[in-house]
């Protein structure tokens, strides 16, 4: 397959990753790019496909809450190439690990907020038990009675 180079704008690749001009701009000067960022001649930024996927990378990582000078040092490991494979697996494994114990923490108030729904949930049912607990909707009207439930008038 042949790589066909097609220069991007800022403003496409902000469309294309989700970031603002402003923040491209910042991972710019913070050197979080793994390519420098050519320029036109009138100045303005030219971006190429690759710098979308490494962007699209930067993103997760900083998403998933790694530090803007880890991922510059990643980035930095990245350009110097062959030979820093170690540290690179370094840091995402040392990332990794940190997301494990988030997800963690995150499932302990789960299970909190969960118990604490049933204990509402319950106690609810026992002190109004002509209704059900609403669980974040609009309530269900009281389906008609039954054929066979309905009072039929003695003459």
């Amino acid at each position: 397959m042949t790589d066909t180079h097609e220069d991007l704008t800022i403003g496409q690749v902000a469309t294309r990753t989700g970031l603002s001009i402003d923040t491209l701009r910042f991972y710019e000067r913070e050197g979080i790019l793994a390519n420098p960022v050519r320029r036109d001649p009138g100045g303005r930024r030219l971006y190429a496909e690759h710098d979308i996927a490494w962007l699209n990378m930067c993103v997760i990582l900083r998403g998933s809450g790694m530090p803007i000078p880890a991922i510059r040092h990643y980035t930095e490991l990245a350009r110097t190439g062959d030979g820093t494979e170690r540290e690179r697996l370094a840091i995402l494994r040392e990332h990794q690990s940190r997301i494990h114990a988030q997800i963690a923490q995150l499932h302990k108030c789960l299970d909190l907020i969960g118990y604490k729904v049933g204990v509402y949930e319950d106690y609810l049912a026992e002190t109004e038990p002509e209704s059900e607990p609403h669980r974040g909707s609009e309530p269900e009207p009281d389906p008609a009675p039954e054929p066979a439930q309905r009072q039929i008038p003695t003459p």
